[in-house]
């Protein structure tokens, strides 16, 4: 939009009739890269279905070619899904789309259980399948992918960093009261949030279940990938890291590091941003479901990285107020 006027200048939606909850979560990323040898001003936008669309900055063009493709129809009575949805053809998706139950998770013979009751009789969807008459698995879950914490980006190497999870969600079409103005409603299984994990809040797929991705924008393939966040109780049995649900953000720093909380598993992280390398961990209060913010003292002449640990959402049992700061000696 035109910030003078409030003119719009374009748009682009990138769901069509959305049935899912699959809305933009974050912020979009200014961001400059480069096409055919000169530096094109752009925007970036992560999502929860796992792409991310780039686009000029003023006229809205596509950096990279996006097409329609046919997804499968509604089978509620009355409802018509629409037959089409976005794709981009880059950069790929950096999360799970789909589930199979040969990939139904054997993290613990109790998790493995517990999830294989849930899919019992439930339909195995693709990304936008309407949720049917059945109990439907679906990925992404309604929280992502991608959410509130958005990406940052590189401007040295024209790098995206987006974190995600892996978290699906199970849920069906019911008939509604007579009262309603509605004939149908959904309703979850399994879990109370109708999450596709188990009763220690663990996915019912095999992990990696969270990520931090780097995307070169300029060609739109990924530098690296690096599993996010550990489960104590599985590195206790000798799992490797797994990776977590994560909601909160990312930045990162022109001295080449990514500071990140967002895992459910109490956390604050440094990566490396050239080789996705985990430096730094350490234990905070709470899991910091926020995005890090960096500021520079004249006083002390340090640079701070802070974080807020507020624990809770639907990841924890643990909640916080704490505000945590870290410095170099």
């Amino acid at each position: 939009m035109d910030a003078l006027t409030g003119k719009r200048i374009w748009h682009f939606q990138t769901v069509h009739h959305n049935l899912w909850d699959y809305d933009l979560p974050a912020q979009p990323t200014l961001v400059t890269v480069r096409r055919d040898g000169k530096m094109v001003d752009a925007v970036a936008q992560v999502t929860k279905t796992g792409f991310t669309f780039l686009f000029e900055r003023t006229t809205g063009k596509p950096l990279f070619d996006i097409v329609e493709k046919a997804v499968p129809p509604s089978e509620v009575p009355g409802e018509s899904a629409w037959p089409t949805q976005p794709f981009p053809v880059k950069p790929a998706p950096f999360i799970r789309q789909s589930f199979k139950p040969e990939e139904l998770t054997d993290v613990t013979p109790e998790s493995r259980a517990y999830c294989s009751k849930l899919i019992e009789g439930a339909v195995f969807g693709t990304l936008f399948t309407p949720l049917g008459l059945k109990p439907t698995v679906l990925f992404p879950g309604t929280n992502g992918g991608a959410n509130w914490g958005g990406a940052s980006f590189d401007p040295e190497t024209q790098t995206l960093f987006v974190n995600s999870m892996d978290v699906g969600m199970l849920f069906r079409m019911v008939k509604a009261p007579d009262t309603s103005t509605l004939a149908y409603r959904t309703r979850g299984s399994g879990s109370p949030s109708s999450r596709f994990w188990d009763m220690n809040r663990l996915p019912c797929q095999r992990p990696p279940w969270g990520h931090l991705t780097a995307i070169d924008l300029n060609s739109g393939e990924f530098r690296w990938r690096s599993v996010l966040g550990v489960v104590d109780a599985l590195l206790e049995k000798k799992v490797p890291p797994t990776g977590t649900s994560n909601i909160g953000g990312s930045i990162v720093t022109a001295g080449g590091l990514i500071f990140i909380g967002a895992t459910d598993d109490s956390r604050f992280r440094a990566f490396d941003k050239d080789t996705g390398k985990e430096l730094w961990t350490v234990r905070v209060p709470a899991s910091a479901h926020a995005t890090p913010m960096t500021f520079f003292s004249r006083k002390t002449r340090k640079q701070y990285v802070v974080i807020a640990a507020g624990g809770g959402n639907k990841y924890n049992d643990t909640f916080s107020d704490s505000l945590v700061a870290y410095s170099l000696p």
